[in-house]
């Protein structure tokens, strides 16, 4: 027999129907009908003539670059985050709740306002130059300044959710790891992240979706510069103010699509973790 709470909870009454009307309309004008005008545009467009554009005007090179791109700050945000959230949990220091305050700083600041603190950092005049310049580094206006960007804004996903999972856990099966013998690094490796990996999973996911839809930091510290710094979300803003709508529109529902398979992986997590629950 049903419950009597999940009968409740089940049954429509006008104040939870105009509820749900409110936010089906708030999706439907925030969410729904941007993709829909994308596709709409890519069809009035004509798919033919949106492939010939994309191919004509470099968007495979800017596309990939992009999916490089993820690829590395994933790579990077995977070693560090992990570290970074061991080290905020496990460990008590002077300075702790300040660099775990500063971990939110991409979070709380605009992605240009951050190309623009790198620009300070690494430009002509920049207090890192002395350093970079021997060594032959360039960051701006490079394919390093595209990474450095997209690494930063990505940063707080995996510490995040890796810290929340370290938290839970506690340090019982570590404790009992390192009293039968195991050294730190089998600790780690059999222990800790046998049990962070969904943690870990649900930040590479999130850093993923961050990365593919970049584009203040991007523009700022890549300058957008064709064939070598043009990444998928600023190949968009060259297509529109160029008035190529085609090719806007079909650079624009590539990058849905990938956010759109993003999304389902991160669902497939989520309901794999409530199984294991």
């Amino acid at each position: 027999m049903p419950r009597a709470g999940t009968d409740a909870r089940s049954r429509i009454t006008p104040r939870r129907a105009l509820l749900l009307g409110l936010v089906v309309v708030y999706l439907g004008i925030l969410a729904i009908a941007p993709l829909l005008a994308i596709v709409k545009q890519f069809f009035a467009s004509g798919p033919s003539r949106v492939v010939e554009e994309l191919l004509a005007s470099g968007a495979l090179p800017a596309l990939g670059r992009t999916a490089a791109i993820t690829a590395i700050a994933i790579a990077i945000n995977c070693v560090f985050g992990v570290a970074a959230a061991i080290v905020l949990t496990r460990q008590r220091f002077w300075g702790r709740r300040l660099l775990d305050g500063l971990i939110e700083m991409p979070l709380a600041v605009s992605p240009v306002m951050i190309g623009l603190a790198f620009i300070l950092i690494f430009g002509a005049n920049g207090w890192a130059k002395p350093l970079t310049e021997p060594l032959g580094i360039h960051v701006l206006f490079s394919f390093t300044g595209l990474v450095v960007g997209t690494v930063f804004v990505t940063m707080p996903f995996v510490v995040r959710e890796v810290s929340n999972v370290l938290s839970e856990l506690g340090t019982s099966e570590e404790d009992a790891a390192a009293t039968l013998g195991a050294s730190r690094w089998q600790t780690f490796r059999l222990v800790t992240l046998k049990n962070i990996r969904h943690g870990l999973s649900f930040g590479v996911t999130l850093t993923a979706a961050r990365a593919l839809g970049e584009f203040g930091a991007v523009l700022v510290l890549g300058g957008a510069i064709s064939g070598q710094t043009d990444t998928a979300t600023t190949f968009i803003y060259e297509s529109v103010e160029e008035r190529r709508d085609g090719a806007a529109a079909g650079m624009s529902l590539i990058l849905a699509l990938a956010s759109a398979g993003v999304l389902v992986v991160l669902e497939r997590l989520k309901r794999r973790v409530r199984r294991e629950a």
